[in-house]
């Protein structure tokens, strides 16, 4: 951990640049008269032939990077939205978005860059997103960027990370994940026997991945890498690293940095690293090598371990999270590191792996934003309650509001509870919701609504 008075330096600047010092931006003149508990659809849109290369170290590798590093920006509030990938299809949509933001007086934007695996912003990684349309050097992210930071709005690029597929047909490129590394996949207990003995290159796996998150959608939004896999977490951080290099973003935003669940991940490979990692920490060779003989062979030594289980799962998130943050700072200090994480934290560590607060602590998280998607006004109270208190620094915890959930009357209600709370700033999910939602006095636009009775008028 970082000396204190080190940690403090760090986030004060990281923090200024997304949040936190000085006076709000002005905001823009009015318009005319007139007109991820998950979130919905996280499966799909909330709410898809060769090696993976190796993630470029520096912007030159990278074929372009940001041209400056602007001013810093400075808000009393965080007043931002997360937008879903289907708003960014085109420019016409992207310039629409930022548009309509700033007009109601948000000055945050979470757009997102890497929903599926697939990349809606230039890169060497990952395929370009199939549903994107428009010329074939049409760039997402550094259109948002430059509309956004023309009308003095902060944009983070949102990474999800190890959500990579829903249950649908298999992605088009040959480059993606599911096609070209299925041996990166996490697996589910109740397929564990299944697929232990089979090649992860038969289709027959991916199909019955496929099949159980399409028959579990209550529980997984899709399929997911291992976060076990050393390759998996190199991909991850070349994403990160790629985007830091090429984009003169405000910051970067971890999503689905977690286990879909606690019965994840039951693959082959991640069992074997297991059994290496039990025999590390007890200080003897792996007894017959990393493998097993059997799938039951392989249960019953997780079972007979199950708070060892457990821990190894939350190493594999912690360790990529506090890597990556690492080498953000290293790079460019400015660009700040945030997360979307589980609103009940211990949900979150014992059943996710996800251990926010931890991270918080340790000093390898800018900012957590719990996702507090309920209708529950007490609930999220104590929600954001929570992670503000784990924070520390107002500047260092973003309330997550369900704006689908509550309509405008409740999101209204949720973020009067955030500010009582002395939080940094609130983000709404989602942009992509809110525009096609009236708020029901003489079908006002949501978030005309919003800037009217919450930002200051409009």
């Amino acid at each position: 951990m970082r000396p204190r008075a080190t940690f403090f330096a760090l986030v004060l600047c990281t923090a200024t640049g997304c949040t936190v010092v000085g006076a709000p931006a002005p905001l823009p003149a009015p318009p005319p008269a007139g007109p991820d508990a998950t979130r919905p659809g996280a499966g799909d849109a909330p709410r898809p032939e060769q090696p993976p290369e190796a993630a470029p170290t520096d912007a030159a590798a990278a074929g372009g990077a940001y041209t400056a590093l602007r001013p810093v920006r400075s808000f009393a509030e965080v007043r931002g939205l997360w937008v879903i990938r289907s708003s960014m299809t085109s420019e016409a949509e992207v310039r629409a978005m930022v548009d309509r933001a700033a007009v109601a007086g948000f000055n945050t934007l979470v757009v997102q860059v890497r929903g599926r695996a697939d990349a809606f912003y230039r890169s060497s990684l990952e395929p370009r997103a199939q549903t994107l349309t428009g010329p074939a050097d049409f760039d997402p992210l550094a259109l948002a960027i430059e509309e956004g930071h023309r009308r003095g709005l902060a944009v983070h690029a949102w990474v999800n990370t190890h959500l990579v597929w829903g249950p649908a047909a298999p992605p088009a490129s040959q480059r993606h994940i599911l096609n070209a590394r299925p041996d990166w996949l996490g697996v589910p207990r109740a397929l564990g026997s299944e697929l232990y003995t089979l090649a992860p290159n038969d289709p027959r796996y991916v199909d019955a991945l496929r099949r159980y998150a399409d028959t579990n959608r209550a529980t997984v939004e899709g399929i997911y890498t291992s976060p076990s896999h050393p390759e998996v977490q190199a991909r991850v951080h070349g994403v990160w690293m790629e985007l830091l290099e090429r984009y003169d973003l405000d910051g970067i935003h971890f999503d689905y940095i977690r286990f879909p669940s606690g019965t994840f991940d039951y693959s082959r490979g991640a069992l074997e690293r297991f059994r290496a990692w039990v025999a590390a920490r007890e200080g003897r060779a792996v007894e017959g090598g990393p493998g097993f003989a059997t799938w039951a062979e392989a249960l019953a030594f997780v079972d007979a371990r199950p708070e060892a289980w457990a821990e190894f799962r939350r190493e594999q998130i912690t360790g990529l999270v506090r890597r990556i943050y690492r080498d953000v700072k290293a790079r460019r200090p400015e660009v700040v590191v945030s997360a979307a994480v589980i609103a009940d934290a211990d949900d979150a560590y014992r059943h996710r792996f996800q251990d926010w607060r931890g991270w918080l602590a340790e000093g390898i998280l800018d900012i957590a934003v719990p996702m507090a998607y309920t209708t529950d006004n007490g609930r999220f109270d104590r929600q954001v309650a929570e992670a503000r208190d784990a924070a520390g620094e107002r500047e260092r915890t973003w309330a997550g509001i369900g704006a689908w959930l509550n309509g405008i009357d409740g999101t209204l209600q949720k973020i009067d509870l955030a500010r009582a709370r002395g939080v940094g700033g609130i983000v709404l999910f989602s942009y992509d919701w809110a525009v096609t939602a009236a708020s029901g006095e003489d079908e006002e636009p949501f978030l005309s609504r919003i800037a009217r009775e919450r930002f200051g008028g409009r």
